[in-house]
């Protein structure tokens, strides 16, 4: 793609590609015992999806020390590989996924993903599901600063030749909108993932989809 042509869709992956929230809630339940701590409120980590692994830890874990994030990080980190080896992990693609991600390329669209997943992570998802080859830039916190910041949206634009004007970020929670906004970059949020509609408006989304859908009639 050359610089400046096309138009790129970014999306989120936890809440808006594939459902992932019993994979994270049970790989946290896991760091947390492992760390001889009572399980976190569920809702609390859902709220946390988005984030890189250490901000979610730390917002979790609020008035601990650093050294205590850093060890439950790390349990975490083992957990979800083991859930994964072992093919306890299911993250479900939300219906119509893989039928909108055809009918925006279809349209000329290049696609991309800036997530809180690792590479690893992401890499193992999107390849479970044969949505690999879909994307054109793949950006994940193993890289970038955690959302909201822009560096990813900005390293997604780089990398995939597009102007902030002709692209567009596709997310579930409020820090997908904020990111989006900080880089200057249409933000429409989804339905069907962690937070609610009007925090996602609050957060600068034009749009909230009700369906993947009504998504693609949105774009």
């Amino acid at each position: 793609m050359m610089p400046g042509s096309g138009k790129l869709a970014v999306f989120d992956c936890d809440g808006t590609l594939v459902d992932s929230q019993a994979g994270i809630c049970a790989a946290m339940d896991a760091a947390f015992a492992a760390s001889s701590l009572a399980p976190p409120d569920r809702h609390a980590v859902r709220r946390t999806v988005g984030l890189s692994l250490e901000q979610a830890i730390a917002g979790l874990l609020p008035h601990r020390p650093e050294t205590l994030h850093a060890e439950v990080s790390a349990h975490f980190r083992e957990a979800f590989k083991l859930s994964r080896e072992t093919g306890a992990l299911t993250e479900p693609l939300y219906d119509g996924i893989p039928e909108l991600l055809d009918a925006l390329r279809a349209r000329g669209w290049a696609l991309g993903v800036a997530t809180g997943k690792s590479d690893r992570g992401l890499i193992h998802c999107l390849s479970v599901h044969g949505l690999f080859d879909r994307f054109v830039t793949l950006q994940t916190a193993d890289r970038h600063p955690s959302k909201p910041h822009p560096a990813m949206l900005e390293a997604a634009l780089a990398e995939a030749g597009v102007g902030a004007a002709d692209a567009v970020m596709i997310g579930d929670t409020s820090y997908d909108m904020a990111m989006a906004r900080a880089a200057g970059v249409r933000a429409v949020g989804v339905d069907w993932g962690y937070h609610d509609p009007a925090e996602l408006r609050a957060s600068g989304a034009q749009a909230v989809a009700l369906t993947p859908r009504e998504l693609d009639a949105l774009l």
